[in-house]
């Protein structure tokens, strides 16, 4: 009976076989014949296409995108996994096993032999891989990815000549284990090789000692040459070492030439320079940037087009219309007038711009300045002009200038100054295009140099327009990927436009509905979020060990930053308030601090601020937001009181209005006339990005939890995210609770991260909010933590 047991329990425990039957065989055989032959055809055209085939293998599903592979797509695809990412080189073997394998099938051998067969392959693979790694610095193809990594891995623990050692006790093992080798074989094959190479020398002495000298005169001759040249050598220096002259062999049949150079040889220095060495990060860089090219962060809306000018207006009137007859009617008031005040003048001059002509008057030795300053108004009266502003001197002239409005002014559109070569081929960070100066010339800066830019004028003197200008100047030259808006538009009415390019250029709050921000609560939310960007942006140039944002995507470009270490491209974030004085009104504090911390610190993050108000008051524009707003442009005011609070000097109570404005960046005054961007021509130019392919959403600032949002109720302990416990441990080791460094590290969500910091301070892990600060961690190390978390559980 136990017997019979055995039996059945051994039946029952065998493993099934599966058989095919001859036609199966047959079809799987060729199956693999043909896989085989075709992995050996895309190999082998690796070599030719793989680098035209990078671009490709991400548009593997798109059907207009052609591969260069001799086996198109798939073919690609397969070399690309295989010999780049796999073995390199080694991967032949890949193919050599499957077509065998198919040789196998088909002629029905047992398939013992073929493991046999594909263990010993893979370890070959491995063994050449590992061994072509040493190179795949300057040929990356030949040890791939896998080959590289195992090579770097084991020189980082043993180091090269241990790697060497190992590969070449690899091989040894090979041959012993797979061709019986044994050291009586080594042994046995020394012998035979040094056997055969004493038999060589013999023959070869034997024949020489039978050749003889057919002429003794030229064989005296050669002993002469080597006489003389043995003498020179000893005449070197002791340092010079010299090769020995070669000793002249007896002369055969034909007659020996000798080419013996018996002048003392002239010696240079060769300076080998030796390459800095690079780091093994460096190093992997260049690799991937010479594989896959330098990142580009417009690839993915690669297909993306830049608004034309054909957009924008083109006016009748544009261009300078010189009226002849004005110019000299107001040159003869001008010198009558100082005349009845006894001011002569030596020289004048006009520049004559769109809106107003520049007058330089050189007066006479001896006359003072203030002289002619305090003739302002009396000018004016004699011109009978809106308003003449008069400079004196100007700087860096031995001049005085007198501005006076012409009586027909002309536009300054848009398209004017974006179609110029100034601005088409400013190579500038963020470049805006204002206008054109009194000279006609167009004004463009870089928004990241001034870093943020104060606009302050009375009602509808041109704030709403320059606001616009501004914004289709960053339009018509950046790309969605490297600039993102955060508008601020209390009024409601006048950002409403842009709500069309959202998914393209517009940053808003995670759970908002709407980018452009028109609720004061929503404000205070929005630039408190800048704040923690602000933050978590210095954190990653910390760890990148960059001084700004433009070394920072420069490094990340050249694939210097690894992205699962969080880093990522950064775009410029340009946050534009429409009516800060209501702002200010509404909120107080709660905006003028974020306000303030991001003018101080934002600048080398890379994230600017606009803000424009048409109360000009100082309990708006505060000392604080002065000090840190050096570029101010001033539209016309009602007084000079406003004019000293933007300007922090007289000047912009003397304008014209209608976009007449004086910029200034911490030195000279200038005025300009800002171009004007009529409504229809910012819907044009939305109708036209909005309808391109755009991201899936507006790009997401970090989440803020107000003090409101906060939660010091219990949380039970069953409700809890199943993340919590590892949240915890990130939060305790790192010593820092926030909502970002959890997203970063977990790949969470915004309101997922904010839930769990919930939980966390529920369980008296963090603390309480602190506005923009990381709250502050409550358990010292992990094993405090694990008796906590213990308790709870108790």
């Amino acid at each position: 009976m136990a017997k019979k047991k055995t039996k059945a329990t051994k039946t029952k425990l065998s493993k099934p076989r599966l058989k095919l039957s001859n036609q199966q065989k047959l079809i799987l055989g060729s199956f693999l014949l043909i896989a085989g032959v075709l992995l050996f055809i895309s190999f082998i055209s690796y070599f030719f296409t793989g680098t035209q085939d990078q671009s490709t293998l991400s548009e593997f599903t798109n059907k207009t995108v052609a591969s260069k592979n001799w086996l198109s797509k798939l073919g690609a695809w397969l070399s690309h996994f295989f010999i780049y990412k796999g073995f390199g080189v080694a991967a032949f073997m890949f193919a050599g096993l499957v077509f065998l394998s198919g040789i196998f099938v088909i002629t029905n051998s047992p398939l013992a032999k073929l493991r046999k067969h594909w263990f010993w392959g893979i370890l070959i693979t491995v063994w050449f891989a590992v061994l072509f790694g040493f190179f795949s610095k300057t040929w990356p193809l030949l040890g791939g990815v896998i080959g590289y990594e195992m090579n770097a891995y084991l020189q980082i623990y043993i180091g090269k000549i241990g790697t060497i050692l190992l590969l070449l006790f690899g091989l040894i093992t090979y041959l012993a284990i797979r061709f019986k080798l044994t050291f009586d074989h080594i042994k046995n094959l020394f012998f035979r090789v040094k056997s055969g190479v004493e038999s060589n020398i013999q023959n070869t002495k034997t024949d020489t000692d039978d050749m003889v000298p057919l002429d003794n005169n030229l064989a005296e001759e050669a002993e002469a040459i080597k006489t003389a040249f043995a003498l020179d050598v000893e005449k070197q220096t002791e340092n010079t070492k010299q090769s020995e002259p070669p000793k002249p062999e007896k002369p055969t049949d034909t007659a020996p030439s000798f080419q013996v150079d018996v002048e003392t040889p002239e010696m240079t220095i060769e300076v080998e320079e030796t390459p800095e060495e690079l780091s093994e990060t460096d190093n992997l860089a260049n690799k991937l940037v010479a594989d896959f090219g330098q990142f580009d962060p417009t690839l993915e809306l690669g297909n993306y087009q830049f608004p034309s000018l054909d957009l924008l207006k083109k006016y009748d009137s544009e261009g300078i219309t010189i009226n002849q007859s004005e110019l000299e009617e107001n040159k003869d008031k001008i010198v009558e007038t100082l005349n009845n005040y006894k001011i002569g003048i030596t020289n004048i001059k006009a520049t004559i711009g769109p809106t107003v002509t520049l007058y330089e008057i050189i007066p006479d030795a001896g006359v003072r300045i203030s002289k002619i300053k305090n003739l302002e108004d009396d000018i004016a009266l004699s011109l009978s002009a809106l308003g003449i502003r008069i400079i004196a001197p100007i700087p860096g002239k031995g001049t005085i200038g007198i501005e006076v409005p012409n009586k027909n002014a002309t536009i300054v559109s848009m398209r004017s100054v974006i179609a110029s070569q100034k601005f088409q081929k400013s190579e500038m960070a963020l470049p805006i295009a204002l206008g054109k100066t009194i000279s006609n010339e167009t004004f463009v800066v870089d928004l990241a140099k001034m870093p943020h830019l104060l606009m302050a004028g009375a009602t509808g003197q041109g704030k709403s327009v320059g606001l616009n200008a501004v914004l289709t100047s960053l339009l018509y030259k950046k790309h969605p990927a490297e600039v993102k808006f955060v508008l601020v538009d209390p009024k409601k009415v006048e950002l409403t436009l842009f709500n069309k390019i959202e998914r393209h250029y517009l940053a808003k709050l995670p759970d908002s509905e709407e980018a452009i921000i028109t609720d004061n609560t929503k404000v205070i939310n929005t630039l408190n979020s800048l704040c923690i960007e602000m933050d978590n942006r210095y954190e990653l140039l910390k760890n990148a060990f960059c001084r700004n944002i433009a070394e920072y995507n420069a490094k990340f470009k050249a694939r210097k930053l690894n992205p699962n270490d969080g880093h990522q491209f950064l775009p410029y974030i340009v946050l534009v308030v429409d009516e800060f004085a209501d702002l200010i009104m509404t909120a107080g504090k709660e905006v003028e601090t974020p306000i303030a911390r991001l003018a101080q610190l934002a600048r080398a993050i890379g994230i600017h601020l606009i803000v424009a108000t048409q109360r000009p008051s100082v309990n708006v524009i505060t000392g604080i937001i002065k000090a840190n707003f050096p570029a101010r442009i001033a539209f016309r005011v009602t007084s000079k009181i406003d004019s000293r609070t933007i300007l922090d000097g007289a000047g912009a109570d003397q304008l014209i209005g209608r976009g007449d404005m004086l910029f200034t960046q911490g030195n000279e005054m200038i005025r300009l006339q800002c171009a004007f961007v009529d409504t229809p021509e910012v819907e044009k130019i939305t109708d036209f990005i909005g309808s391109q392919k755009a991201y899936p959403d507006a790009h997401l600032l970090p989440e803020y939890v107000g003090e409101e949002s906060g939660t010091s109720i219990d949380v039970d302990i069953s409700d809890r995210d199943a993340l919590f416990r590892d949240a915890a441990e990130i939060i305790v080791t790192a010593q820092q609770g926030s909502a970002s460094l959890l997203q970063r590290k977990l790949k969470l969500g915004y309101n997922r991260a904010g839930r769990l910091i919930d939980q966390l301070e529920a369980a008296g892990i963090v603390g309480g909010f602190e506005g923009s600060k990381a709250r502050q961690v409550l358990v010292p190390d992990l094993t405090a933590l694990n008796q906590l978390l213990d308790n709870e559980n108790t």
